[in-house]
């Protein structure tokens, strides 16, 4: 999507806010201003999620609990119908299944967000499996 210019006022505070975190993260005052306003939308949107990690790494959880990528990655670990999915993992844990579900819904809306924590999670896996192996051949 290209960018447009779009124009308005921000109160003295806010500005001087926005600028000084900006700063500290490193990052122009209008890549955070847009990372906000996404984040803000989308916690609007989705009651219960919230956004952690650092400026570079930042991943959509539960308040309070699992990244959502996580909570769908055990949820295709299961079988059975989708609500049947969602009972399970409330059983399994102590999140609702009303939190399970706002979770899901999220990714159904950010695929490609939620694919490629997928990915990385499953090489991050790979590389610690073949690191494994050869710390286990080197000491053979």
């Amino acid at each position: 999507m290209a960018a447009r210019s779009t124009s308005f006022r921000l109160g003295e505070e806010a500005r001087q806010r926005l600028h000084e975190r900006a700063e500290r993260e490193g990052v122009s005052a209008t890549a955070l201003l847009e990372r906000l306003i996404i984040e803000g939308v989308d916690t609007l949107e989705h009651p219960g999620v919230v956004y952690r990690g650092s400026g570079q790494d930042r991943r959509a959880a539960l308040a309070g609990g699992p990244d959502v990528w996580e909570i769908v990655a055990r949820l295709r670990e299961l079988e059975g119908s989708e609500e049947e999915r969602i009972a399970t993992l409330a059983a399994e844990t102590d999140l609702h299944p009303r939190q399970l579900r706002t979770a899901l819904e999220f990714a159904a809306r950010h695929p490609q967000e939620i694919e490629h924590r997928l990915v990385r999670n499953e090489r991050a896996i790979a590389e610690s499996r073949e690191a494994a192996e050869q710390r286990r051949a080197l000491l053979a």
